[in-house]
């Protein structure tokens, strides 16, 4: 919700994000030919990355096969990286395209991969439109880091 109500500059996120080459900072934990990885600001859980294009494209279907490959091989590393650094209980990976299926960036495509935990879920943003992440997103970086998410392909 924070993401959602605040206000938002003219410039792309994620063109602003890979144009200003400060991964650490923007969270970019992968860059590669053709799509990158990078975690979510404001997640729905621990861990919660996108594979974004670097091509700024509204939907998957504007993508080339290359692209497309290199976005999928992406969201696996993303799945072993997790598992190694998390061991979470499953997954949820998904794209929203269109505001009207809950895209908050809906000018530039990008997958969500979300690692789940049985229980995961609470009274909070039920009651308070609050969720608790109970790790600060850099120390989540460098778990990932370390899993293998940044090294290179």
């Amino acid at each position: 919700m924070k993401y959602i109500l605040s206000e938002k500059g003219a410039e792309c996120l994620f063109c602003k994000v890979i144009a200003a080459n400060e991964d650490f900072q923007n969270l970019v934990l992968h860059r590669g030919k053709k799509a990158f990885i990078m975690l979510n600001a404001y997640p729905y859980n621990n861990g919660h990355v996108m594979v974004a294009p670097y091509a700024h494209v509204r939907s998957l279907d504007q993508l080339d096969t290359e692209t497309l490959t290199e976005i999928m091989l992406l969201i696996n590393k993303s799945l072993g990286a997790l598992k190694k650094s998390m061991n979470p209980d499953g997954f949820n990976i998904g794209a929203n395209i269109g505001a009207v299926a809950g895209a908050g960036i809906e000018e530039h495509v990008h997958v969500h991969v979300v690692p789940r935990w049985c229980g995961d879920t609470n009274f909070m943003p039920v009651l308070a439109e609050t969720r608790l992440i109970p790790e600060e997103l850099h120390d989540t970086y460098r778990k990932l880091e370390a899993a293998g998410i940044g090294d290179p392909d």
